[in-house]
């Protein structure tokens, strides 16, 4: 049975999208694809964000589509995602099949594309507005393509839809002399100023606050030109992050519940947060399980911080790869119900259940928490 809001709030009932922060009650939720997925196109935007063997594998296989022997265990953890979400009462939407390994250009550069495993990356959704992000990945240009059969849907039906403004992505944006800093040197990001990039999940939502943390793939002028468009009803902070090739929020920092905020304690110190989440309880994550399967360590695209990417069904349910037995007894002692679903395998793809996800509608109404 799927969550109903109160008729009170009739006008939040009628429009497909609302969702206002990352633990109000979980109605209905995009879930990504991984048919026609395409190993992401060299570039040094690209290869700078993923780890170690992972990166050298992707520079000389990229262009080509995901062999069959990565694609196949991931697909069944997916399939198996979307039943535990919609036993749990969820509504599930998905994006059409696509493929990605078709070549694409603009008057600057061509590319393939990669896939739909992480609509968390290309769209950001605060309260009825769903928003196309301006993403630095040449090879994602195109990505909310895939999706638009839904976003023109959720218009019809009431939504707001909002596109931020096409990046160039010419070699401008990007620092020719960039280098990852070494162990104690200050952070550095690849991208320079010269137009508004960002990817939706460097992003959190505790209701009328916004949070960010500069990266990779969002600059400032981003940052800026998202506040600018949410105008003053928004506040948005930023974050400073230690990690050192910094992409996406999610496995560095993110809010469990009204006054619960989860942190990595090697990207993230408590006396460095904004002073508006320093009176929240700091919930510190566990060192993450170590994953020996070496096909997965070479395969995933993401660190080893993604124990921390899981998804709120509502403030003390959550899902929770089985696999991080320290996150999951951490998150039992602190309170919550953790629904363990497998899920190594998507990381490939670029992420976890977070990633592979957009909340399209959580039960609740806008509120400052702070």
């Amino acid at each position: 049975m799927n969550f109903h809001a109160p008729s009170s709030e009739s006008s939040a009932a009628a429009c497909p999208v609302s969702s206002h922060n990352e633990w109000d009650p979980l109605e209905e939720i995009i879930v990504g694809r991984l048919e026609g997925s395409t190993i992401p196109s060299n570039h040094p935007v690209v290869t700078c964000n993923i780890p170690g063997m992972a990166a050298r594998a992707q520079s000389l296989a990229a262009g080509f589509r995901f062999p069959k022997f990565m694609v196949e265990p991931a697909q069944e953890e997916l399939d198996h995602f979307i039943e535990v979400l919609e036993s749990l009462g969820v509504t599930v939407t998905r994006p059409e099949p696509f493929d990605h390994h078709a070549k694409f250009a603009t008057p600057y550069w061509s590319s393939r594309g990669f896939c739909n495993s992480c609509p968390r990356d290309s769209m950001l959704v605060i309260g009825d507005e769903i928003l196309e992000t301006p993403m630095a990945w040449p090879c994602r240009y195109f990505e909310t393509h895939s999706y638009r059969p839904i976003l023109k849907d959720y218009f019809r039906r009431g939504a707001r839809w909002t596109s931020a403004p096409k990046p160039q992505l010419t070699d401008a944006l990007f620092d020719p002399n960039f280098e990852l800093p070494k162990k104690g040197e200050p952070i550095r990001y690849i991208l320079t100023e010269f137009e508004p990039v960002f990817d939706a999940a460097d992003f959190f939502r505790c209701g009328r606050d916004i949070f960010v943390t500069r990266s990779n793939v969002t600059n400032k002028m981003g940052v800026d030109w998202l506040r600018r468009h949410l105008g003053e009803g928004y506040r948005i902070h930023e974050i400073k992050s230690r990690c050192p090739n910094p992409m996406h929020i999610d496995t560095t920092i993110l809010p469990l519940g009204p006054g619960k905020l989860l942190i990595n304690p090697e990207y993230i110190h408590p006396d460095e947060l904004p002073d508006i989440l320093k009176k929240w309880d700091i919930l510190v994550a566990p060192d993450p399980t170590p994953i020996d399967d070496r096909i997965l360590a070479i395969t995933s695209m993401c660190g080893k911080w993604l124990s921390m990417n899981i998804l709120m069904i509502d403030e003390k349910r959550m899902i929770v790869d089985p696999h991080h037995v320290n996150m999951l007894r951490q998150v039992e002692k602190w309170g919550f119900e953790p629904i363990p679903v497998p899920f190594l395998h998507y990381a490939a793809f670029g992420g976890a259940y977070h990633c592979a996800t957009l909340d399209v509608r959580r039960r609740g109404t806008l509120e400052s928490y702070f």
